[in-house]
């Protein structure tokens, strides 16, 4: 997806909701789109040896040890298990060299069916943290029940081998900092090519060869690993957001061992970067609006007037702070980028609606700390200035790597003319993205494609109508893409909706994952 937000409940389990989808979108000129993928299966050996795996697969010898390992969980914490696999760096050379991958599981409580991994999204979510953290808020209680839970980092991520940067000051400065010069200037496309070639520079230096090989491909099949290394047949599969691109990059390659997957909040892996970049502005857009018009008919909104006088305010607070930032308390500057960051967070969950109320109205009383408080959660920042994760780092080195970047800066120019007309409130902040990838350390040749996944089993695919970050458009394409996609609806405001929208969806997904009950496709809810 492309650079983007989080969002800010004041509940635990909802900020773990939020962080799992949220990077998509905003952060403007930064690396945009990410999540490409091939069609067909590419051969990962030409086998000569082979051996047998736990689960009776046959695989080639040099991926034996990897297929093959014996996890040792360890108890760490409330009936949770942890591990560490073992995975090549680079898929087609496994002798070159080994990363980690750190696992989390609950176990089952009942008539156990399985282990189901979870991602909840990015990229750069962390599945360990979403499953020790918010288990009841990843899954509800009949997964639980018959499913070993399994959350994992993918590589690149969190406790596994992971991306490393900037220390916290840097992050800083490079998050918050404020570009010089006229957005979409000669002057501000250099400064912020150089500003983003100085992030990836240390990116490079700080994460050595690994840079080059945390791309969703090699994810996919770092999941394939952990599907034998855990002892099952076929993958059983819940992914959120950009945790729905892993789990169709993951049927395309192995659409054999495809078992149940649920694909939340979709992504079209046939987008291009700027029909990515183009869908999702005007998806928050669209749910900026949804929150005027329920804001205007209550009684404490900062606004007045109608929908469109309110978007007309909210466009001219914009431009003002991209003119002339805001200064917090703690003397970092909001500008344009910072405040669509704050404004977009709490547009993933109509819940949040009355945080961004307040938020709104202390930055037009001036009051610029709100909306550093909204960034700080998407970004994970906590008071004192350091950071929970690498979640940043690693979703600019994972997008980086999914899509590929031209340099073309009149091409820059009219793809941020047409974003702009599509979403001219939100649209002039997406727009830039290929500055981020341009002078990328590790370099890509990937190429967007739809994805088959001929003769895998039934894969659901779910959308939510007015979803702001995974527009509902791309979960109708990829349940089209897919041989066996299924396409089951919500008809609601958010971001994603299983176990967080209502009794039909959750009892759909929970039906197939328990019972294998296909819902017929097309089914809204």
């Amino acid at each position: 997806m492309t650079q983007s937000t989080r969002q800010s409940s004041r509940r635990a389990a909802s900020t773990g909701r939020m962080r799992r989808g949220a990077r998509l979108a905003v952060m403007a000129a930064a690396a945009a789109t990410a999540l490409v993928l091939s069609a067909c299966v590419p051969t990962i050996l030409q086998p000569s040896t082979s051996e047998s795996t736990p689960t009776g697969e046959t695989v080639d010898a040099a991926l034996e040890p990897f297929y093959g390992q014996t996890l040792s969980w360890e108890g760490c914490g409330d009936s949770l298990d942890c591990a560490t696999a073992t995975a090549p760096l680079d898929w087609d050379d496994p002798s070159a060299g080994e990363i980690d991958l750190a696992l989390v599981r609950h176990r089952a409580t009942g008539e156990r069916l399985g282990s189901l991994l979870v991602n909840p999204g990015g990229p750069g979510g962390s599945g360990y943290d979403f499953v020790a953290d918010s288990l009841d808020y990843a899954v509800g209680e009949p997964l639980q029940q018959h499913y070993d839970v399994v959350g994992f980092d993918p590589r690149g991520v969190g406790r596994s081998s992971a991306v490393a940067c900037y220390q916290p000051a840097e992050m800083d400065e490079f998050l918050f900092g404020i570009v010089e010069g006229e957005r979409g200037s000669d002057e501000w496309i250099q400064n912020t090519l150089q500003v983003k070639t100085e992030f990836g520079a240390a990116c490079g230096d700080g994460t050595g060869e690994l840079l080059g090989e945390v791309d969703t491909k090699s994810a996919a099949r770092d999941l394939d690993m952990l599907r034998a290394a855990l002892g099952d047949d076929e993958l059983t599969y819940l992914g959120y957001s950009y945790g729905t691109f892993l789990g169709a990059t993951y049927a395309g390659l192995f659409p054999d061992k495809v078992g149940r997957l649920v694909l939340d909040g979709a992504i079209d892996p046939a987008a291009g970067e700027a029909d990515v970049s183009r869908e999702q502005a005007k998806g928050f857009e669209s749910a900026l609006r949804a929150y005027l018009d329920d804001c205007l008919a209550g009684t404490e909104c900062p606004f007045s007037g109608t929908v469109d006088d309110s978007m007309d305010e909210i466009s001219r607070l914009l431009a003002s702070v991209d003119a002339s930032p805001m200064r917090g308390s703690d003397g970092r500057e909001v500008g344009a980028d910072t405040l669509v960051t704050a404004i977009v967070y709490p547009l993933y969950s109509a819940e949040s609606w009355p945080y961004l109320s307040d938020m709104f109205e202390a930055v037009m009383l001036g009051d610029a700390d709100a909306a550093l408080s909204f960034a700080d959660g998407y970004y994970g920042r906590n008071e004192d200035g350091s950071y929970n994760d690498n979640s940043t780092e690693s979703f600019l080195a994972i997008n980086c790597l999914d899509y590929t970047y031209q340099s073309d800066v009149a091409v820059m120019r009219e793809k941020a003319a047409s974003i702009a007309e599509a979403a001219p409130v939100i649209g002039p902040y997406f727009s830039y993205g290929d500055l981020g990838c341009m002078d990328w350390p590790a370099t890509s040749t990937a190429e967007r494609a739809p994805i088959r996944a001929e003769g895998a089993a039934p894969i659901l695919v779910i959308g939510t109508t007015n979803d702001p970050a995974t527009p509902y458009t791309w979960a109708v394409a990829l349940a089209d893409q897919l041989d066996s996609g299924v396409l089951l609806s919500y008809e609601g405001e958010g971001h994603t909706a299983y176990n967080k929208s209502n009794e039909c969806v959750d009892g759909a997904v929970e039906a197939y994952f328990v019972d294998g009950t296909v819902p017929d496709d097309g089914t809204t809810c």
